[in-house]
């Protein structure tokens, strides 16, 4: 694994770890209906979701024309970035997680924009089943069902 791709499992691991002792329920590598894949989409207490853009370093950032659609399937966006990421790239209405292997830490909090309730209802079920089909082919991999559609 290149240092690049070393950086990213390191900040993403971080940034789960860190939301799971905030309360929520974390899934990785999310499939959304636009076609893009969230890094981290997480589920909070109160049904509210999150979704975290992990970014290894400026040029993969700079790069990146796509980010702001995550918006239209989470009530809050934030990036995760190590600590060694240059901050002033990335932009204020976003929230801003710090992360390392061990755990991370929220910077800024990410403005709400609520979800529409319909919108909320679909990405719910999207996150349980795909949560389930995960769990299933943990505990049963030659049994699970592939899951595809929403991977």
């Amino acid at each position: 694994m290149d240092a690049a791709a070393l950086r990213t499992a390191s900040v993403t691991q971080g940034a789960a770890r860190l939301l799971v002792a905030l309360g929520h329920a974390v899934l990785r590598e999310v499939g959304l209906p636009h076609g893009r894949r969230a890094d981290l989409l997480a589920l909070g207490a109160d049904d509210s979701f999150l979704i975290v853009e992990v970014k290894s370093h400026a040029r993969d950032f700079l790069s990146d024309t796509k980010w702001h659609e995550y918006r239209d399937y989470c009530d809050r966006l934030f990036f995760a970035v190590d600590p060694e990421f240059p901050r002033a790239l990335l932009p204020d209405d976003a929230g801003l997680l710090v992360a390392d292997l061990y755990g991370g830490a929220v910077l800024r909090e990410a403005p709400v924009h609520p979800l529409a309730p319909s919108r909320r209802r679909a990405l719910l079920l999207r996150f349980a089943r795909l949560a389930a089909g995960r769990l299933e082919g943990l505990v049963d991999p030659a049994g699970a069902t592939a899951h595809t559609a929403e991977d």
